[in-house]
């Protein structure tokens, strides 16, 4: 049984490991911005290669070894864990290139309806009952996102790539009992052959930015295993200690801060757009306080996922 201090210092903790990690996700785009002249294929490749040697530093300092040497004992696991890392592969290569061509809108806006790909994911796959504000937040962003499509002319093809390749990982990931490291770990093992062969062709071909006359890239491209993994500790250590509702309300700061970056970049913000997000936000709050007010009432039955 915690002590009323220790259970504050807990919850302080989950909120500074959680208001880290959302920030370092929203800022991410300036880092694949800074690596514009690398082609999004080779950025992908590097942010799985060096993702490993990171994940293995951090699995020896917090001693999980043990989960990951279970999970390559069990098939089952490791094939579930060869298809969530096909999906996380998708949504790191699709945003990669969605930044780096100048649409960081379209990726903000498809994490801002990742959340409500889940609660449809939850209704469709597991027969759930959406309660009133849920309905009222779907149907706000379907709103936007035709206003978007029909208005302004450009259906967000990308934001549902981002999101629905998202929301299966997740969904899939939930279905494979191993911790969040350990499991980010084994796929990121599942990629790194892939990755490798296609950066040793960039080099025999003689197109890879990783060269001794660029120090700097190099740099920046080593850094993209710690972007990847540190963001994702922080993630764990918060979830550990907070309520699902407080992570639902911090979610949002994510694609909030990407969309502040789309606008220092200059991207192009039609009326489209405003009417679009318009939307969008309105069913954030919506959403929001619906979890909010399903957190404080009686759990009488199962919480949507």
């Amino acid at each position: 049984m915690q002590s009323p201090q220790e259970h504050d210092e807990n919850i302080r903790t989950g909120l500074i490991a959680g208001l880290a990690a959302y920030t370092l996700w929203g800022f991410l785009p300036i880092y694949f911005k800074v690596l514009g002249p690398v082609a999004a294929t080779e950025v992908l490749a590097h942010r799985i290669i060096w993702a490993v040697p990171v994940g293995a530093l951090i699995l020896t300092l917090r001693s999980q070894w043990p989960e990951v040497r279970k999970a390559f004992t069990d098939w089952r696991a490791l094939r579930g864990m060869g298809i969530t890392a096909a999906f996380i592969a998708v949504n790191w290569g699709v945003y990669i290139w969605t930044v780096q061509t100048d649409r960081i809108f379209q990726a903000s806006l498809g994490y801002y309806i990742n959340p409500l790909m889940f609660v449809l994911v939850g209704v469709i796959v597991n027969r759930e009952v959406l309660r009133r504000g849920q309905i009222a937040a779907v149907a706000l962003a379907a709103i936007g996102v035709s206003v978007l499509t029909i208005y302004g002319g450009v259906f967000p093809w990308i934001s549902f790539v981002l999101a629905i390749s998202f929301t299966f990982y997740g969904y899939l990931r939930k279905t494979v009992q191993i911790g969040a490291m350990p499991g980010l770990f084994i796929e990121t093992i599942w990629l790194l052959l892939p990755a490798i062969g296609f950066w040793v062709w960039l080099e025999l071909q003689g197109a890879s930015a990783f060269v001794p006359s660029a120090p700097g890239t190099i740099g920046l491209l080593l850094l993209a295993g710690p972007l990847t993994v540190i963001p994702l500790l922080f993630f764990a250590i918060s979830a550990r200690r907070l309520k699902l509702s407080t992570i639902g309300f911090m979610q949002f700061l994510g694609p909030t801060l990407q969309f502040c970056v789309g606008l220092y970049y200059g991207e192009t913000f039609t009326t489209a757009h405003a009417i679009c997000f318009g939307f969008i936000w309105v069913a954030v709050i919506v959403f929001s306080l619906d979890a909010l007010g399903a957190g404080r009432r009686p759990k009488r039955v199962a919480e949507p996922t």
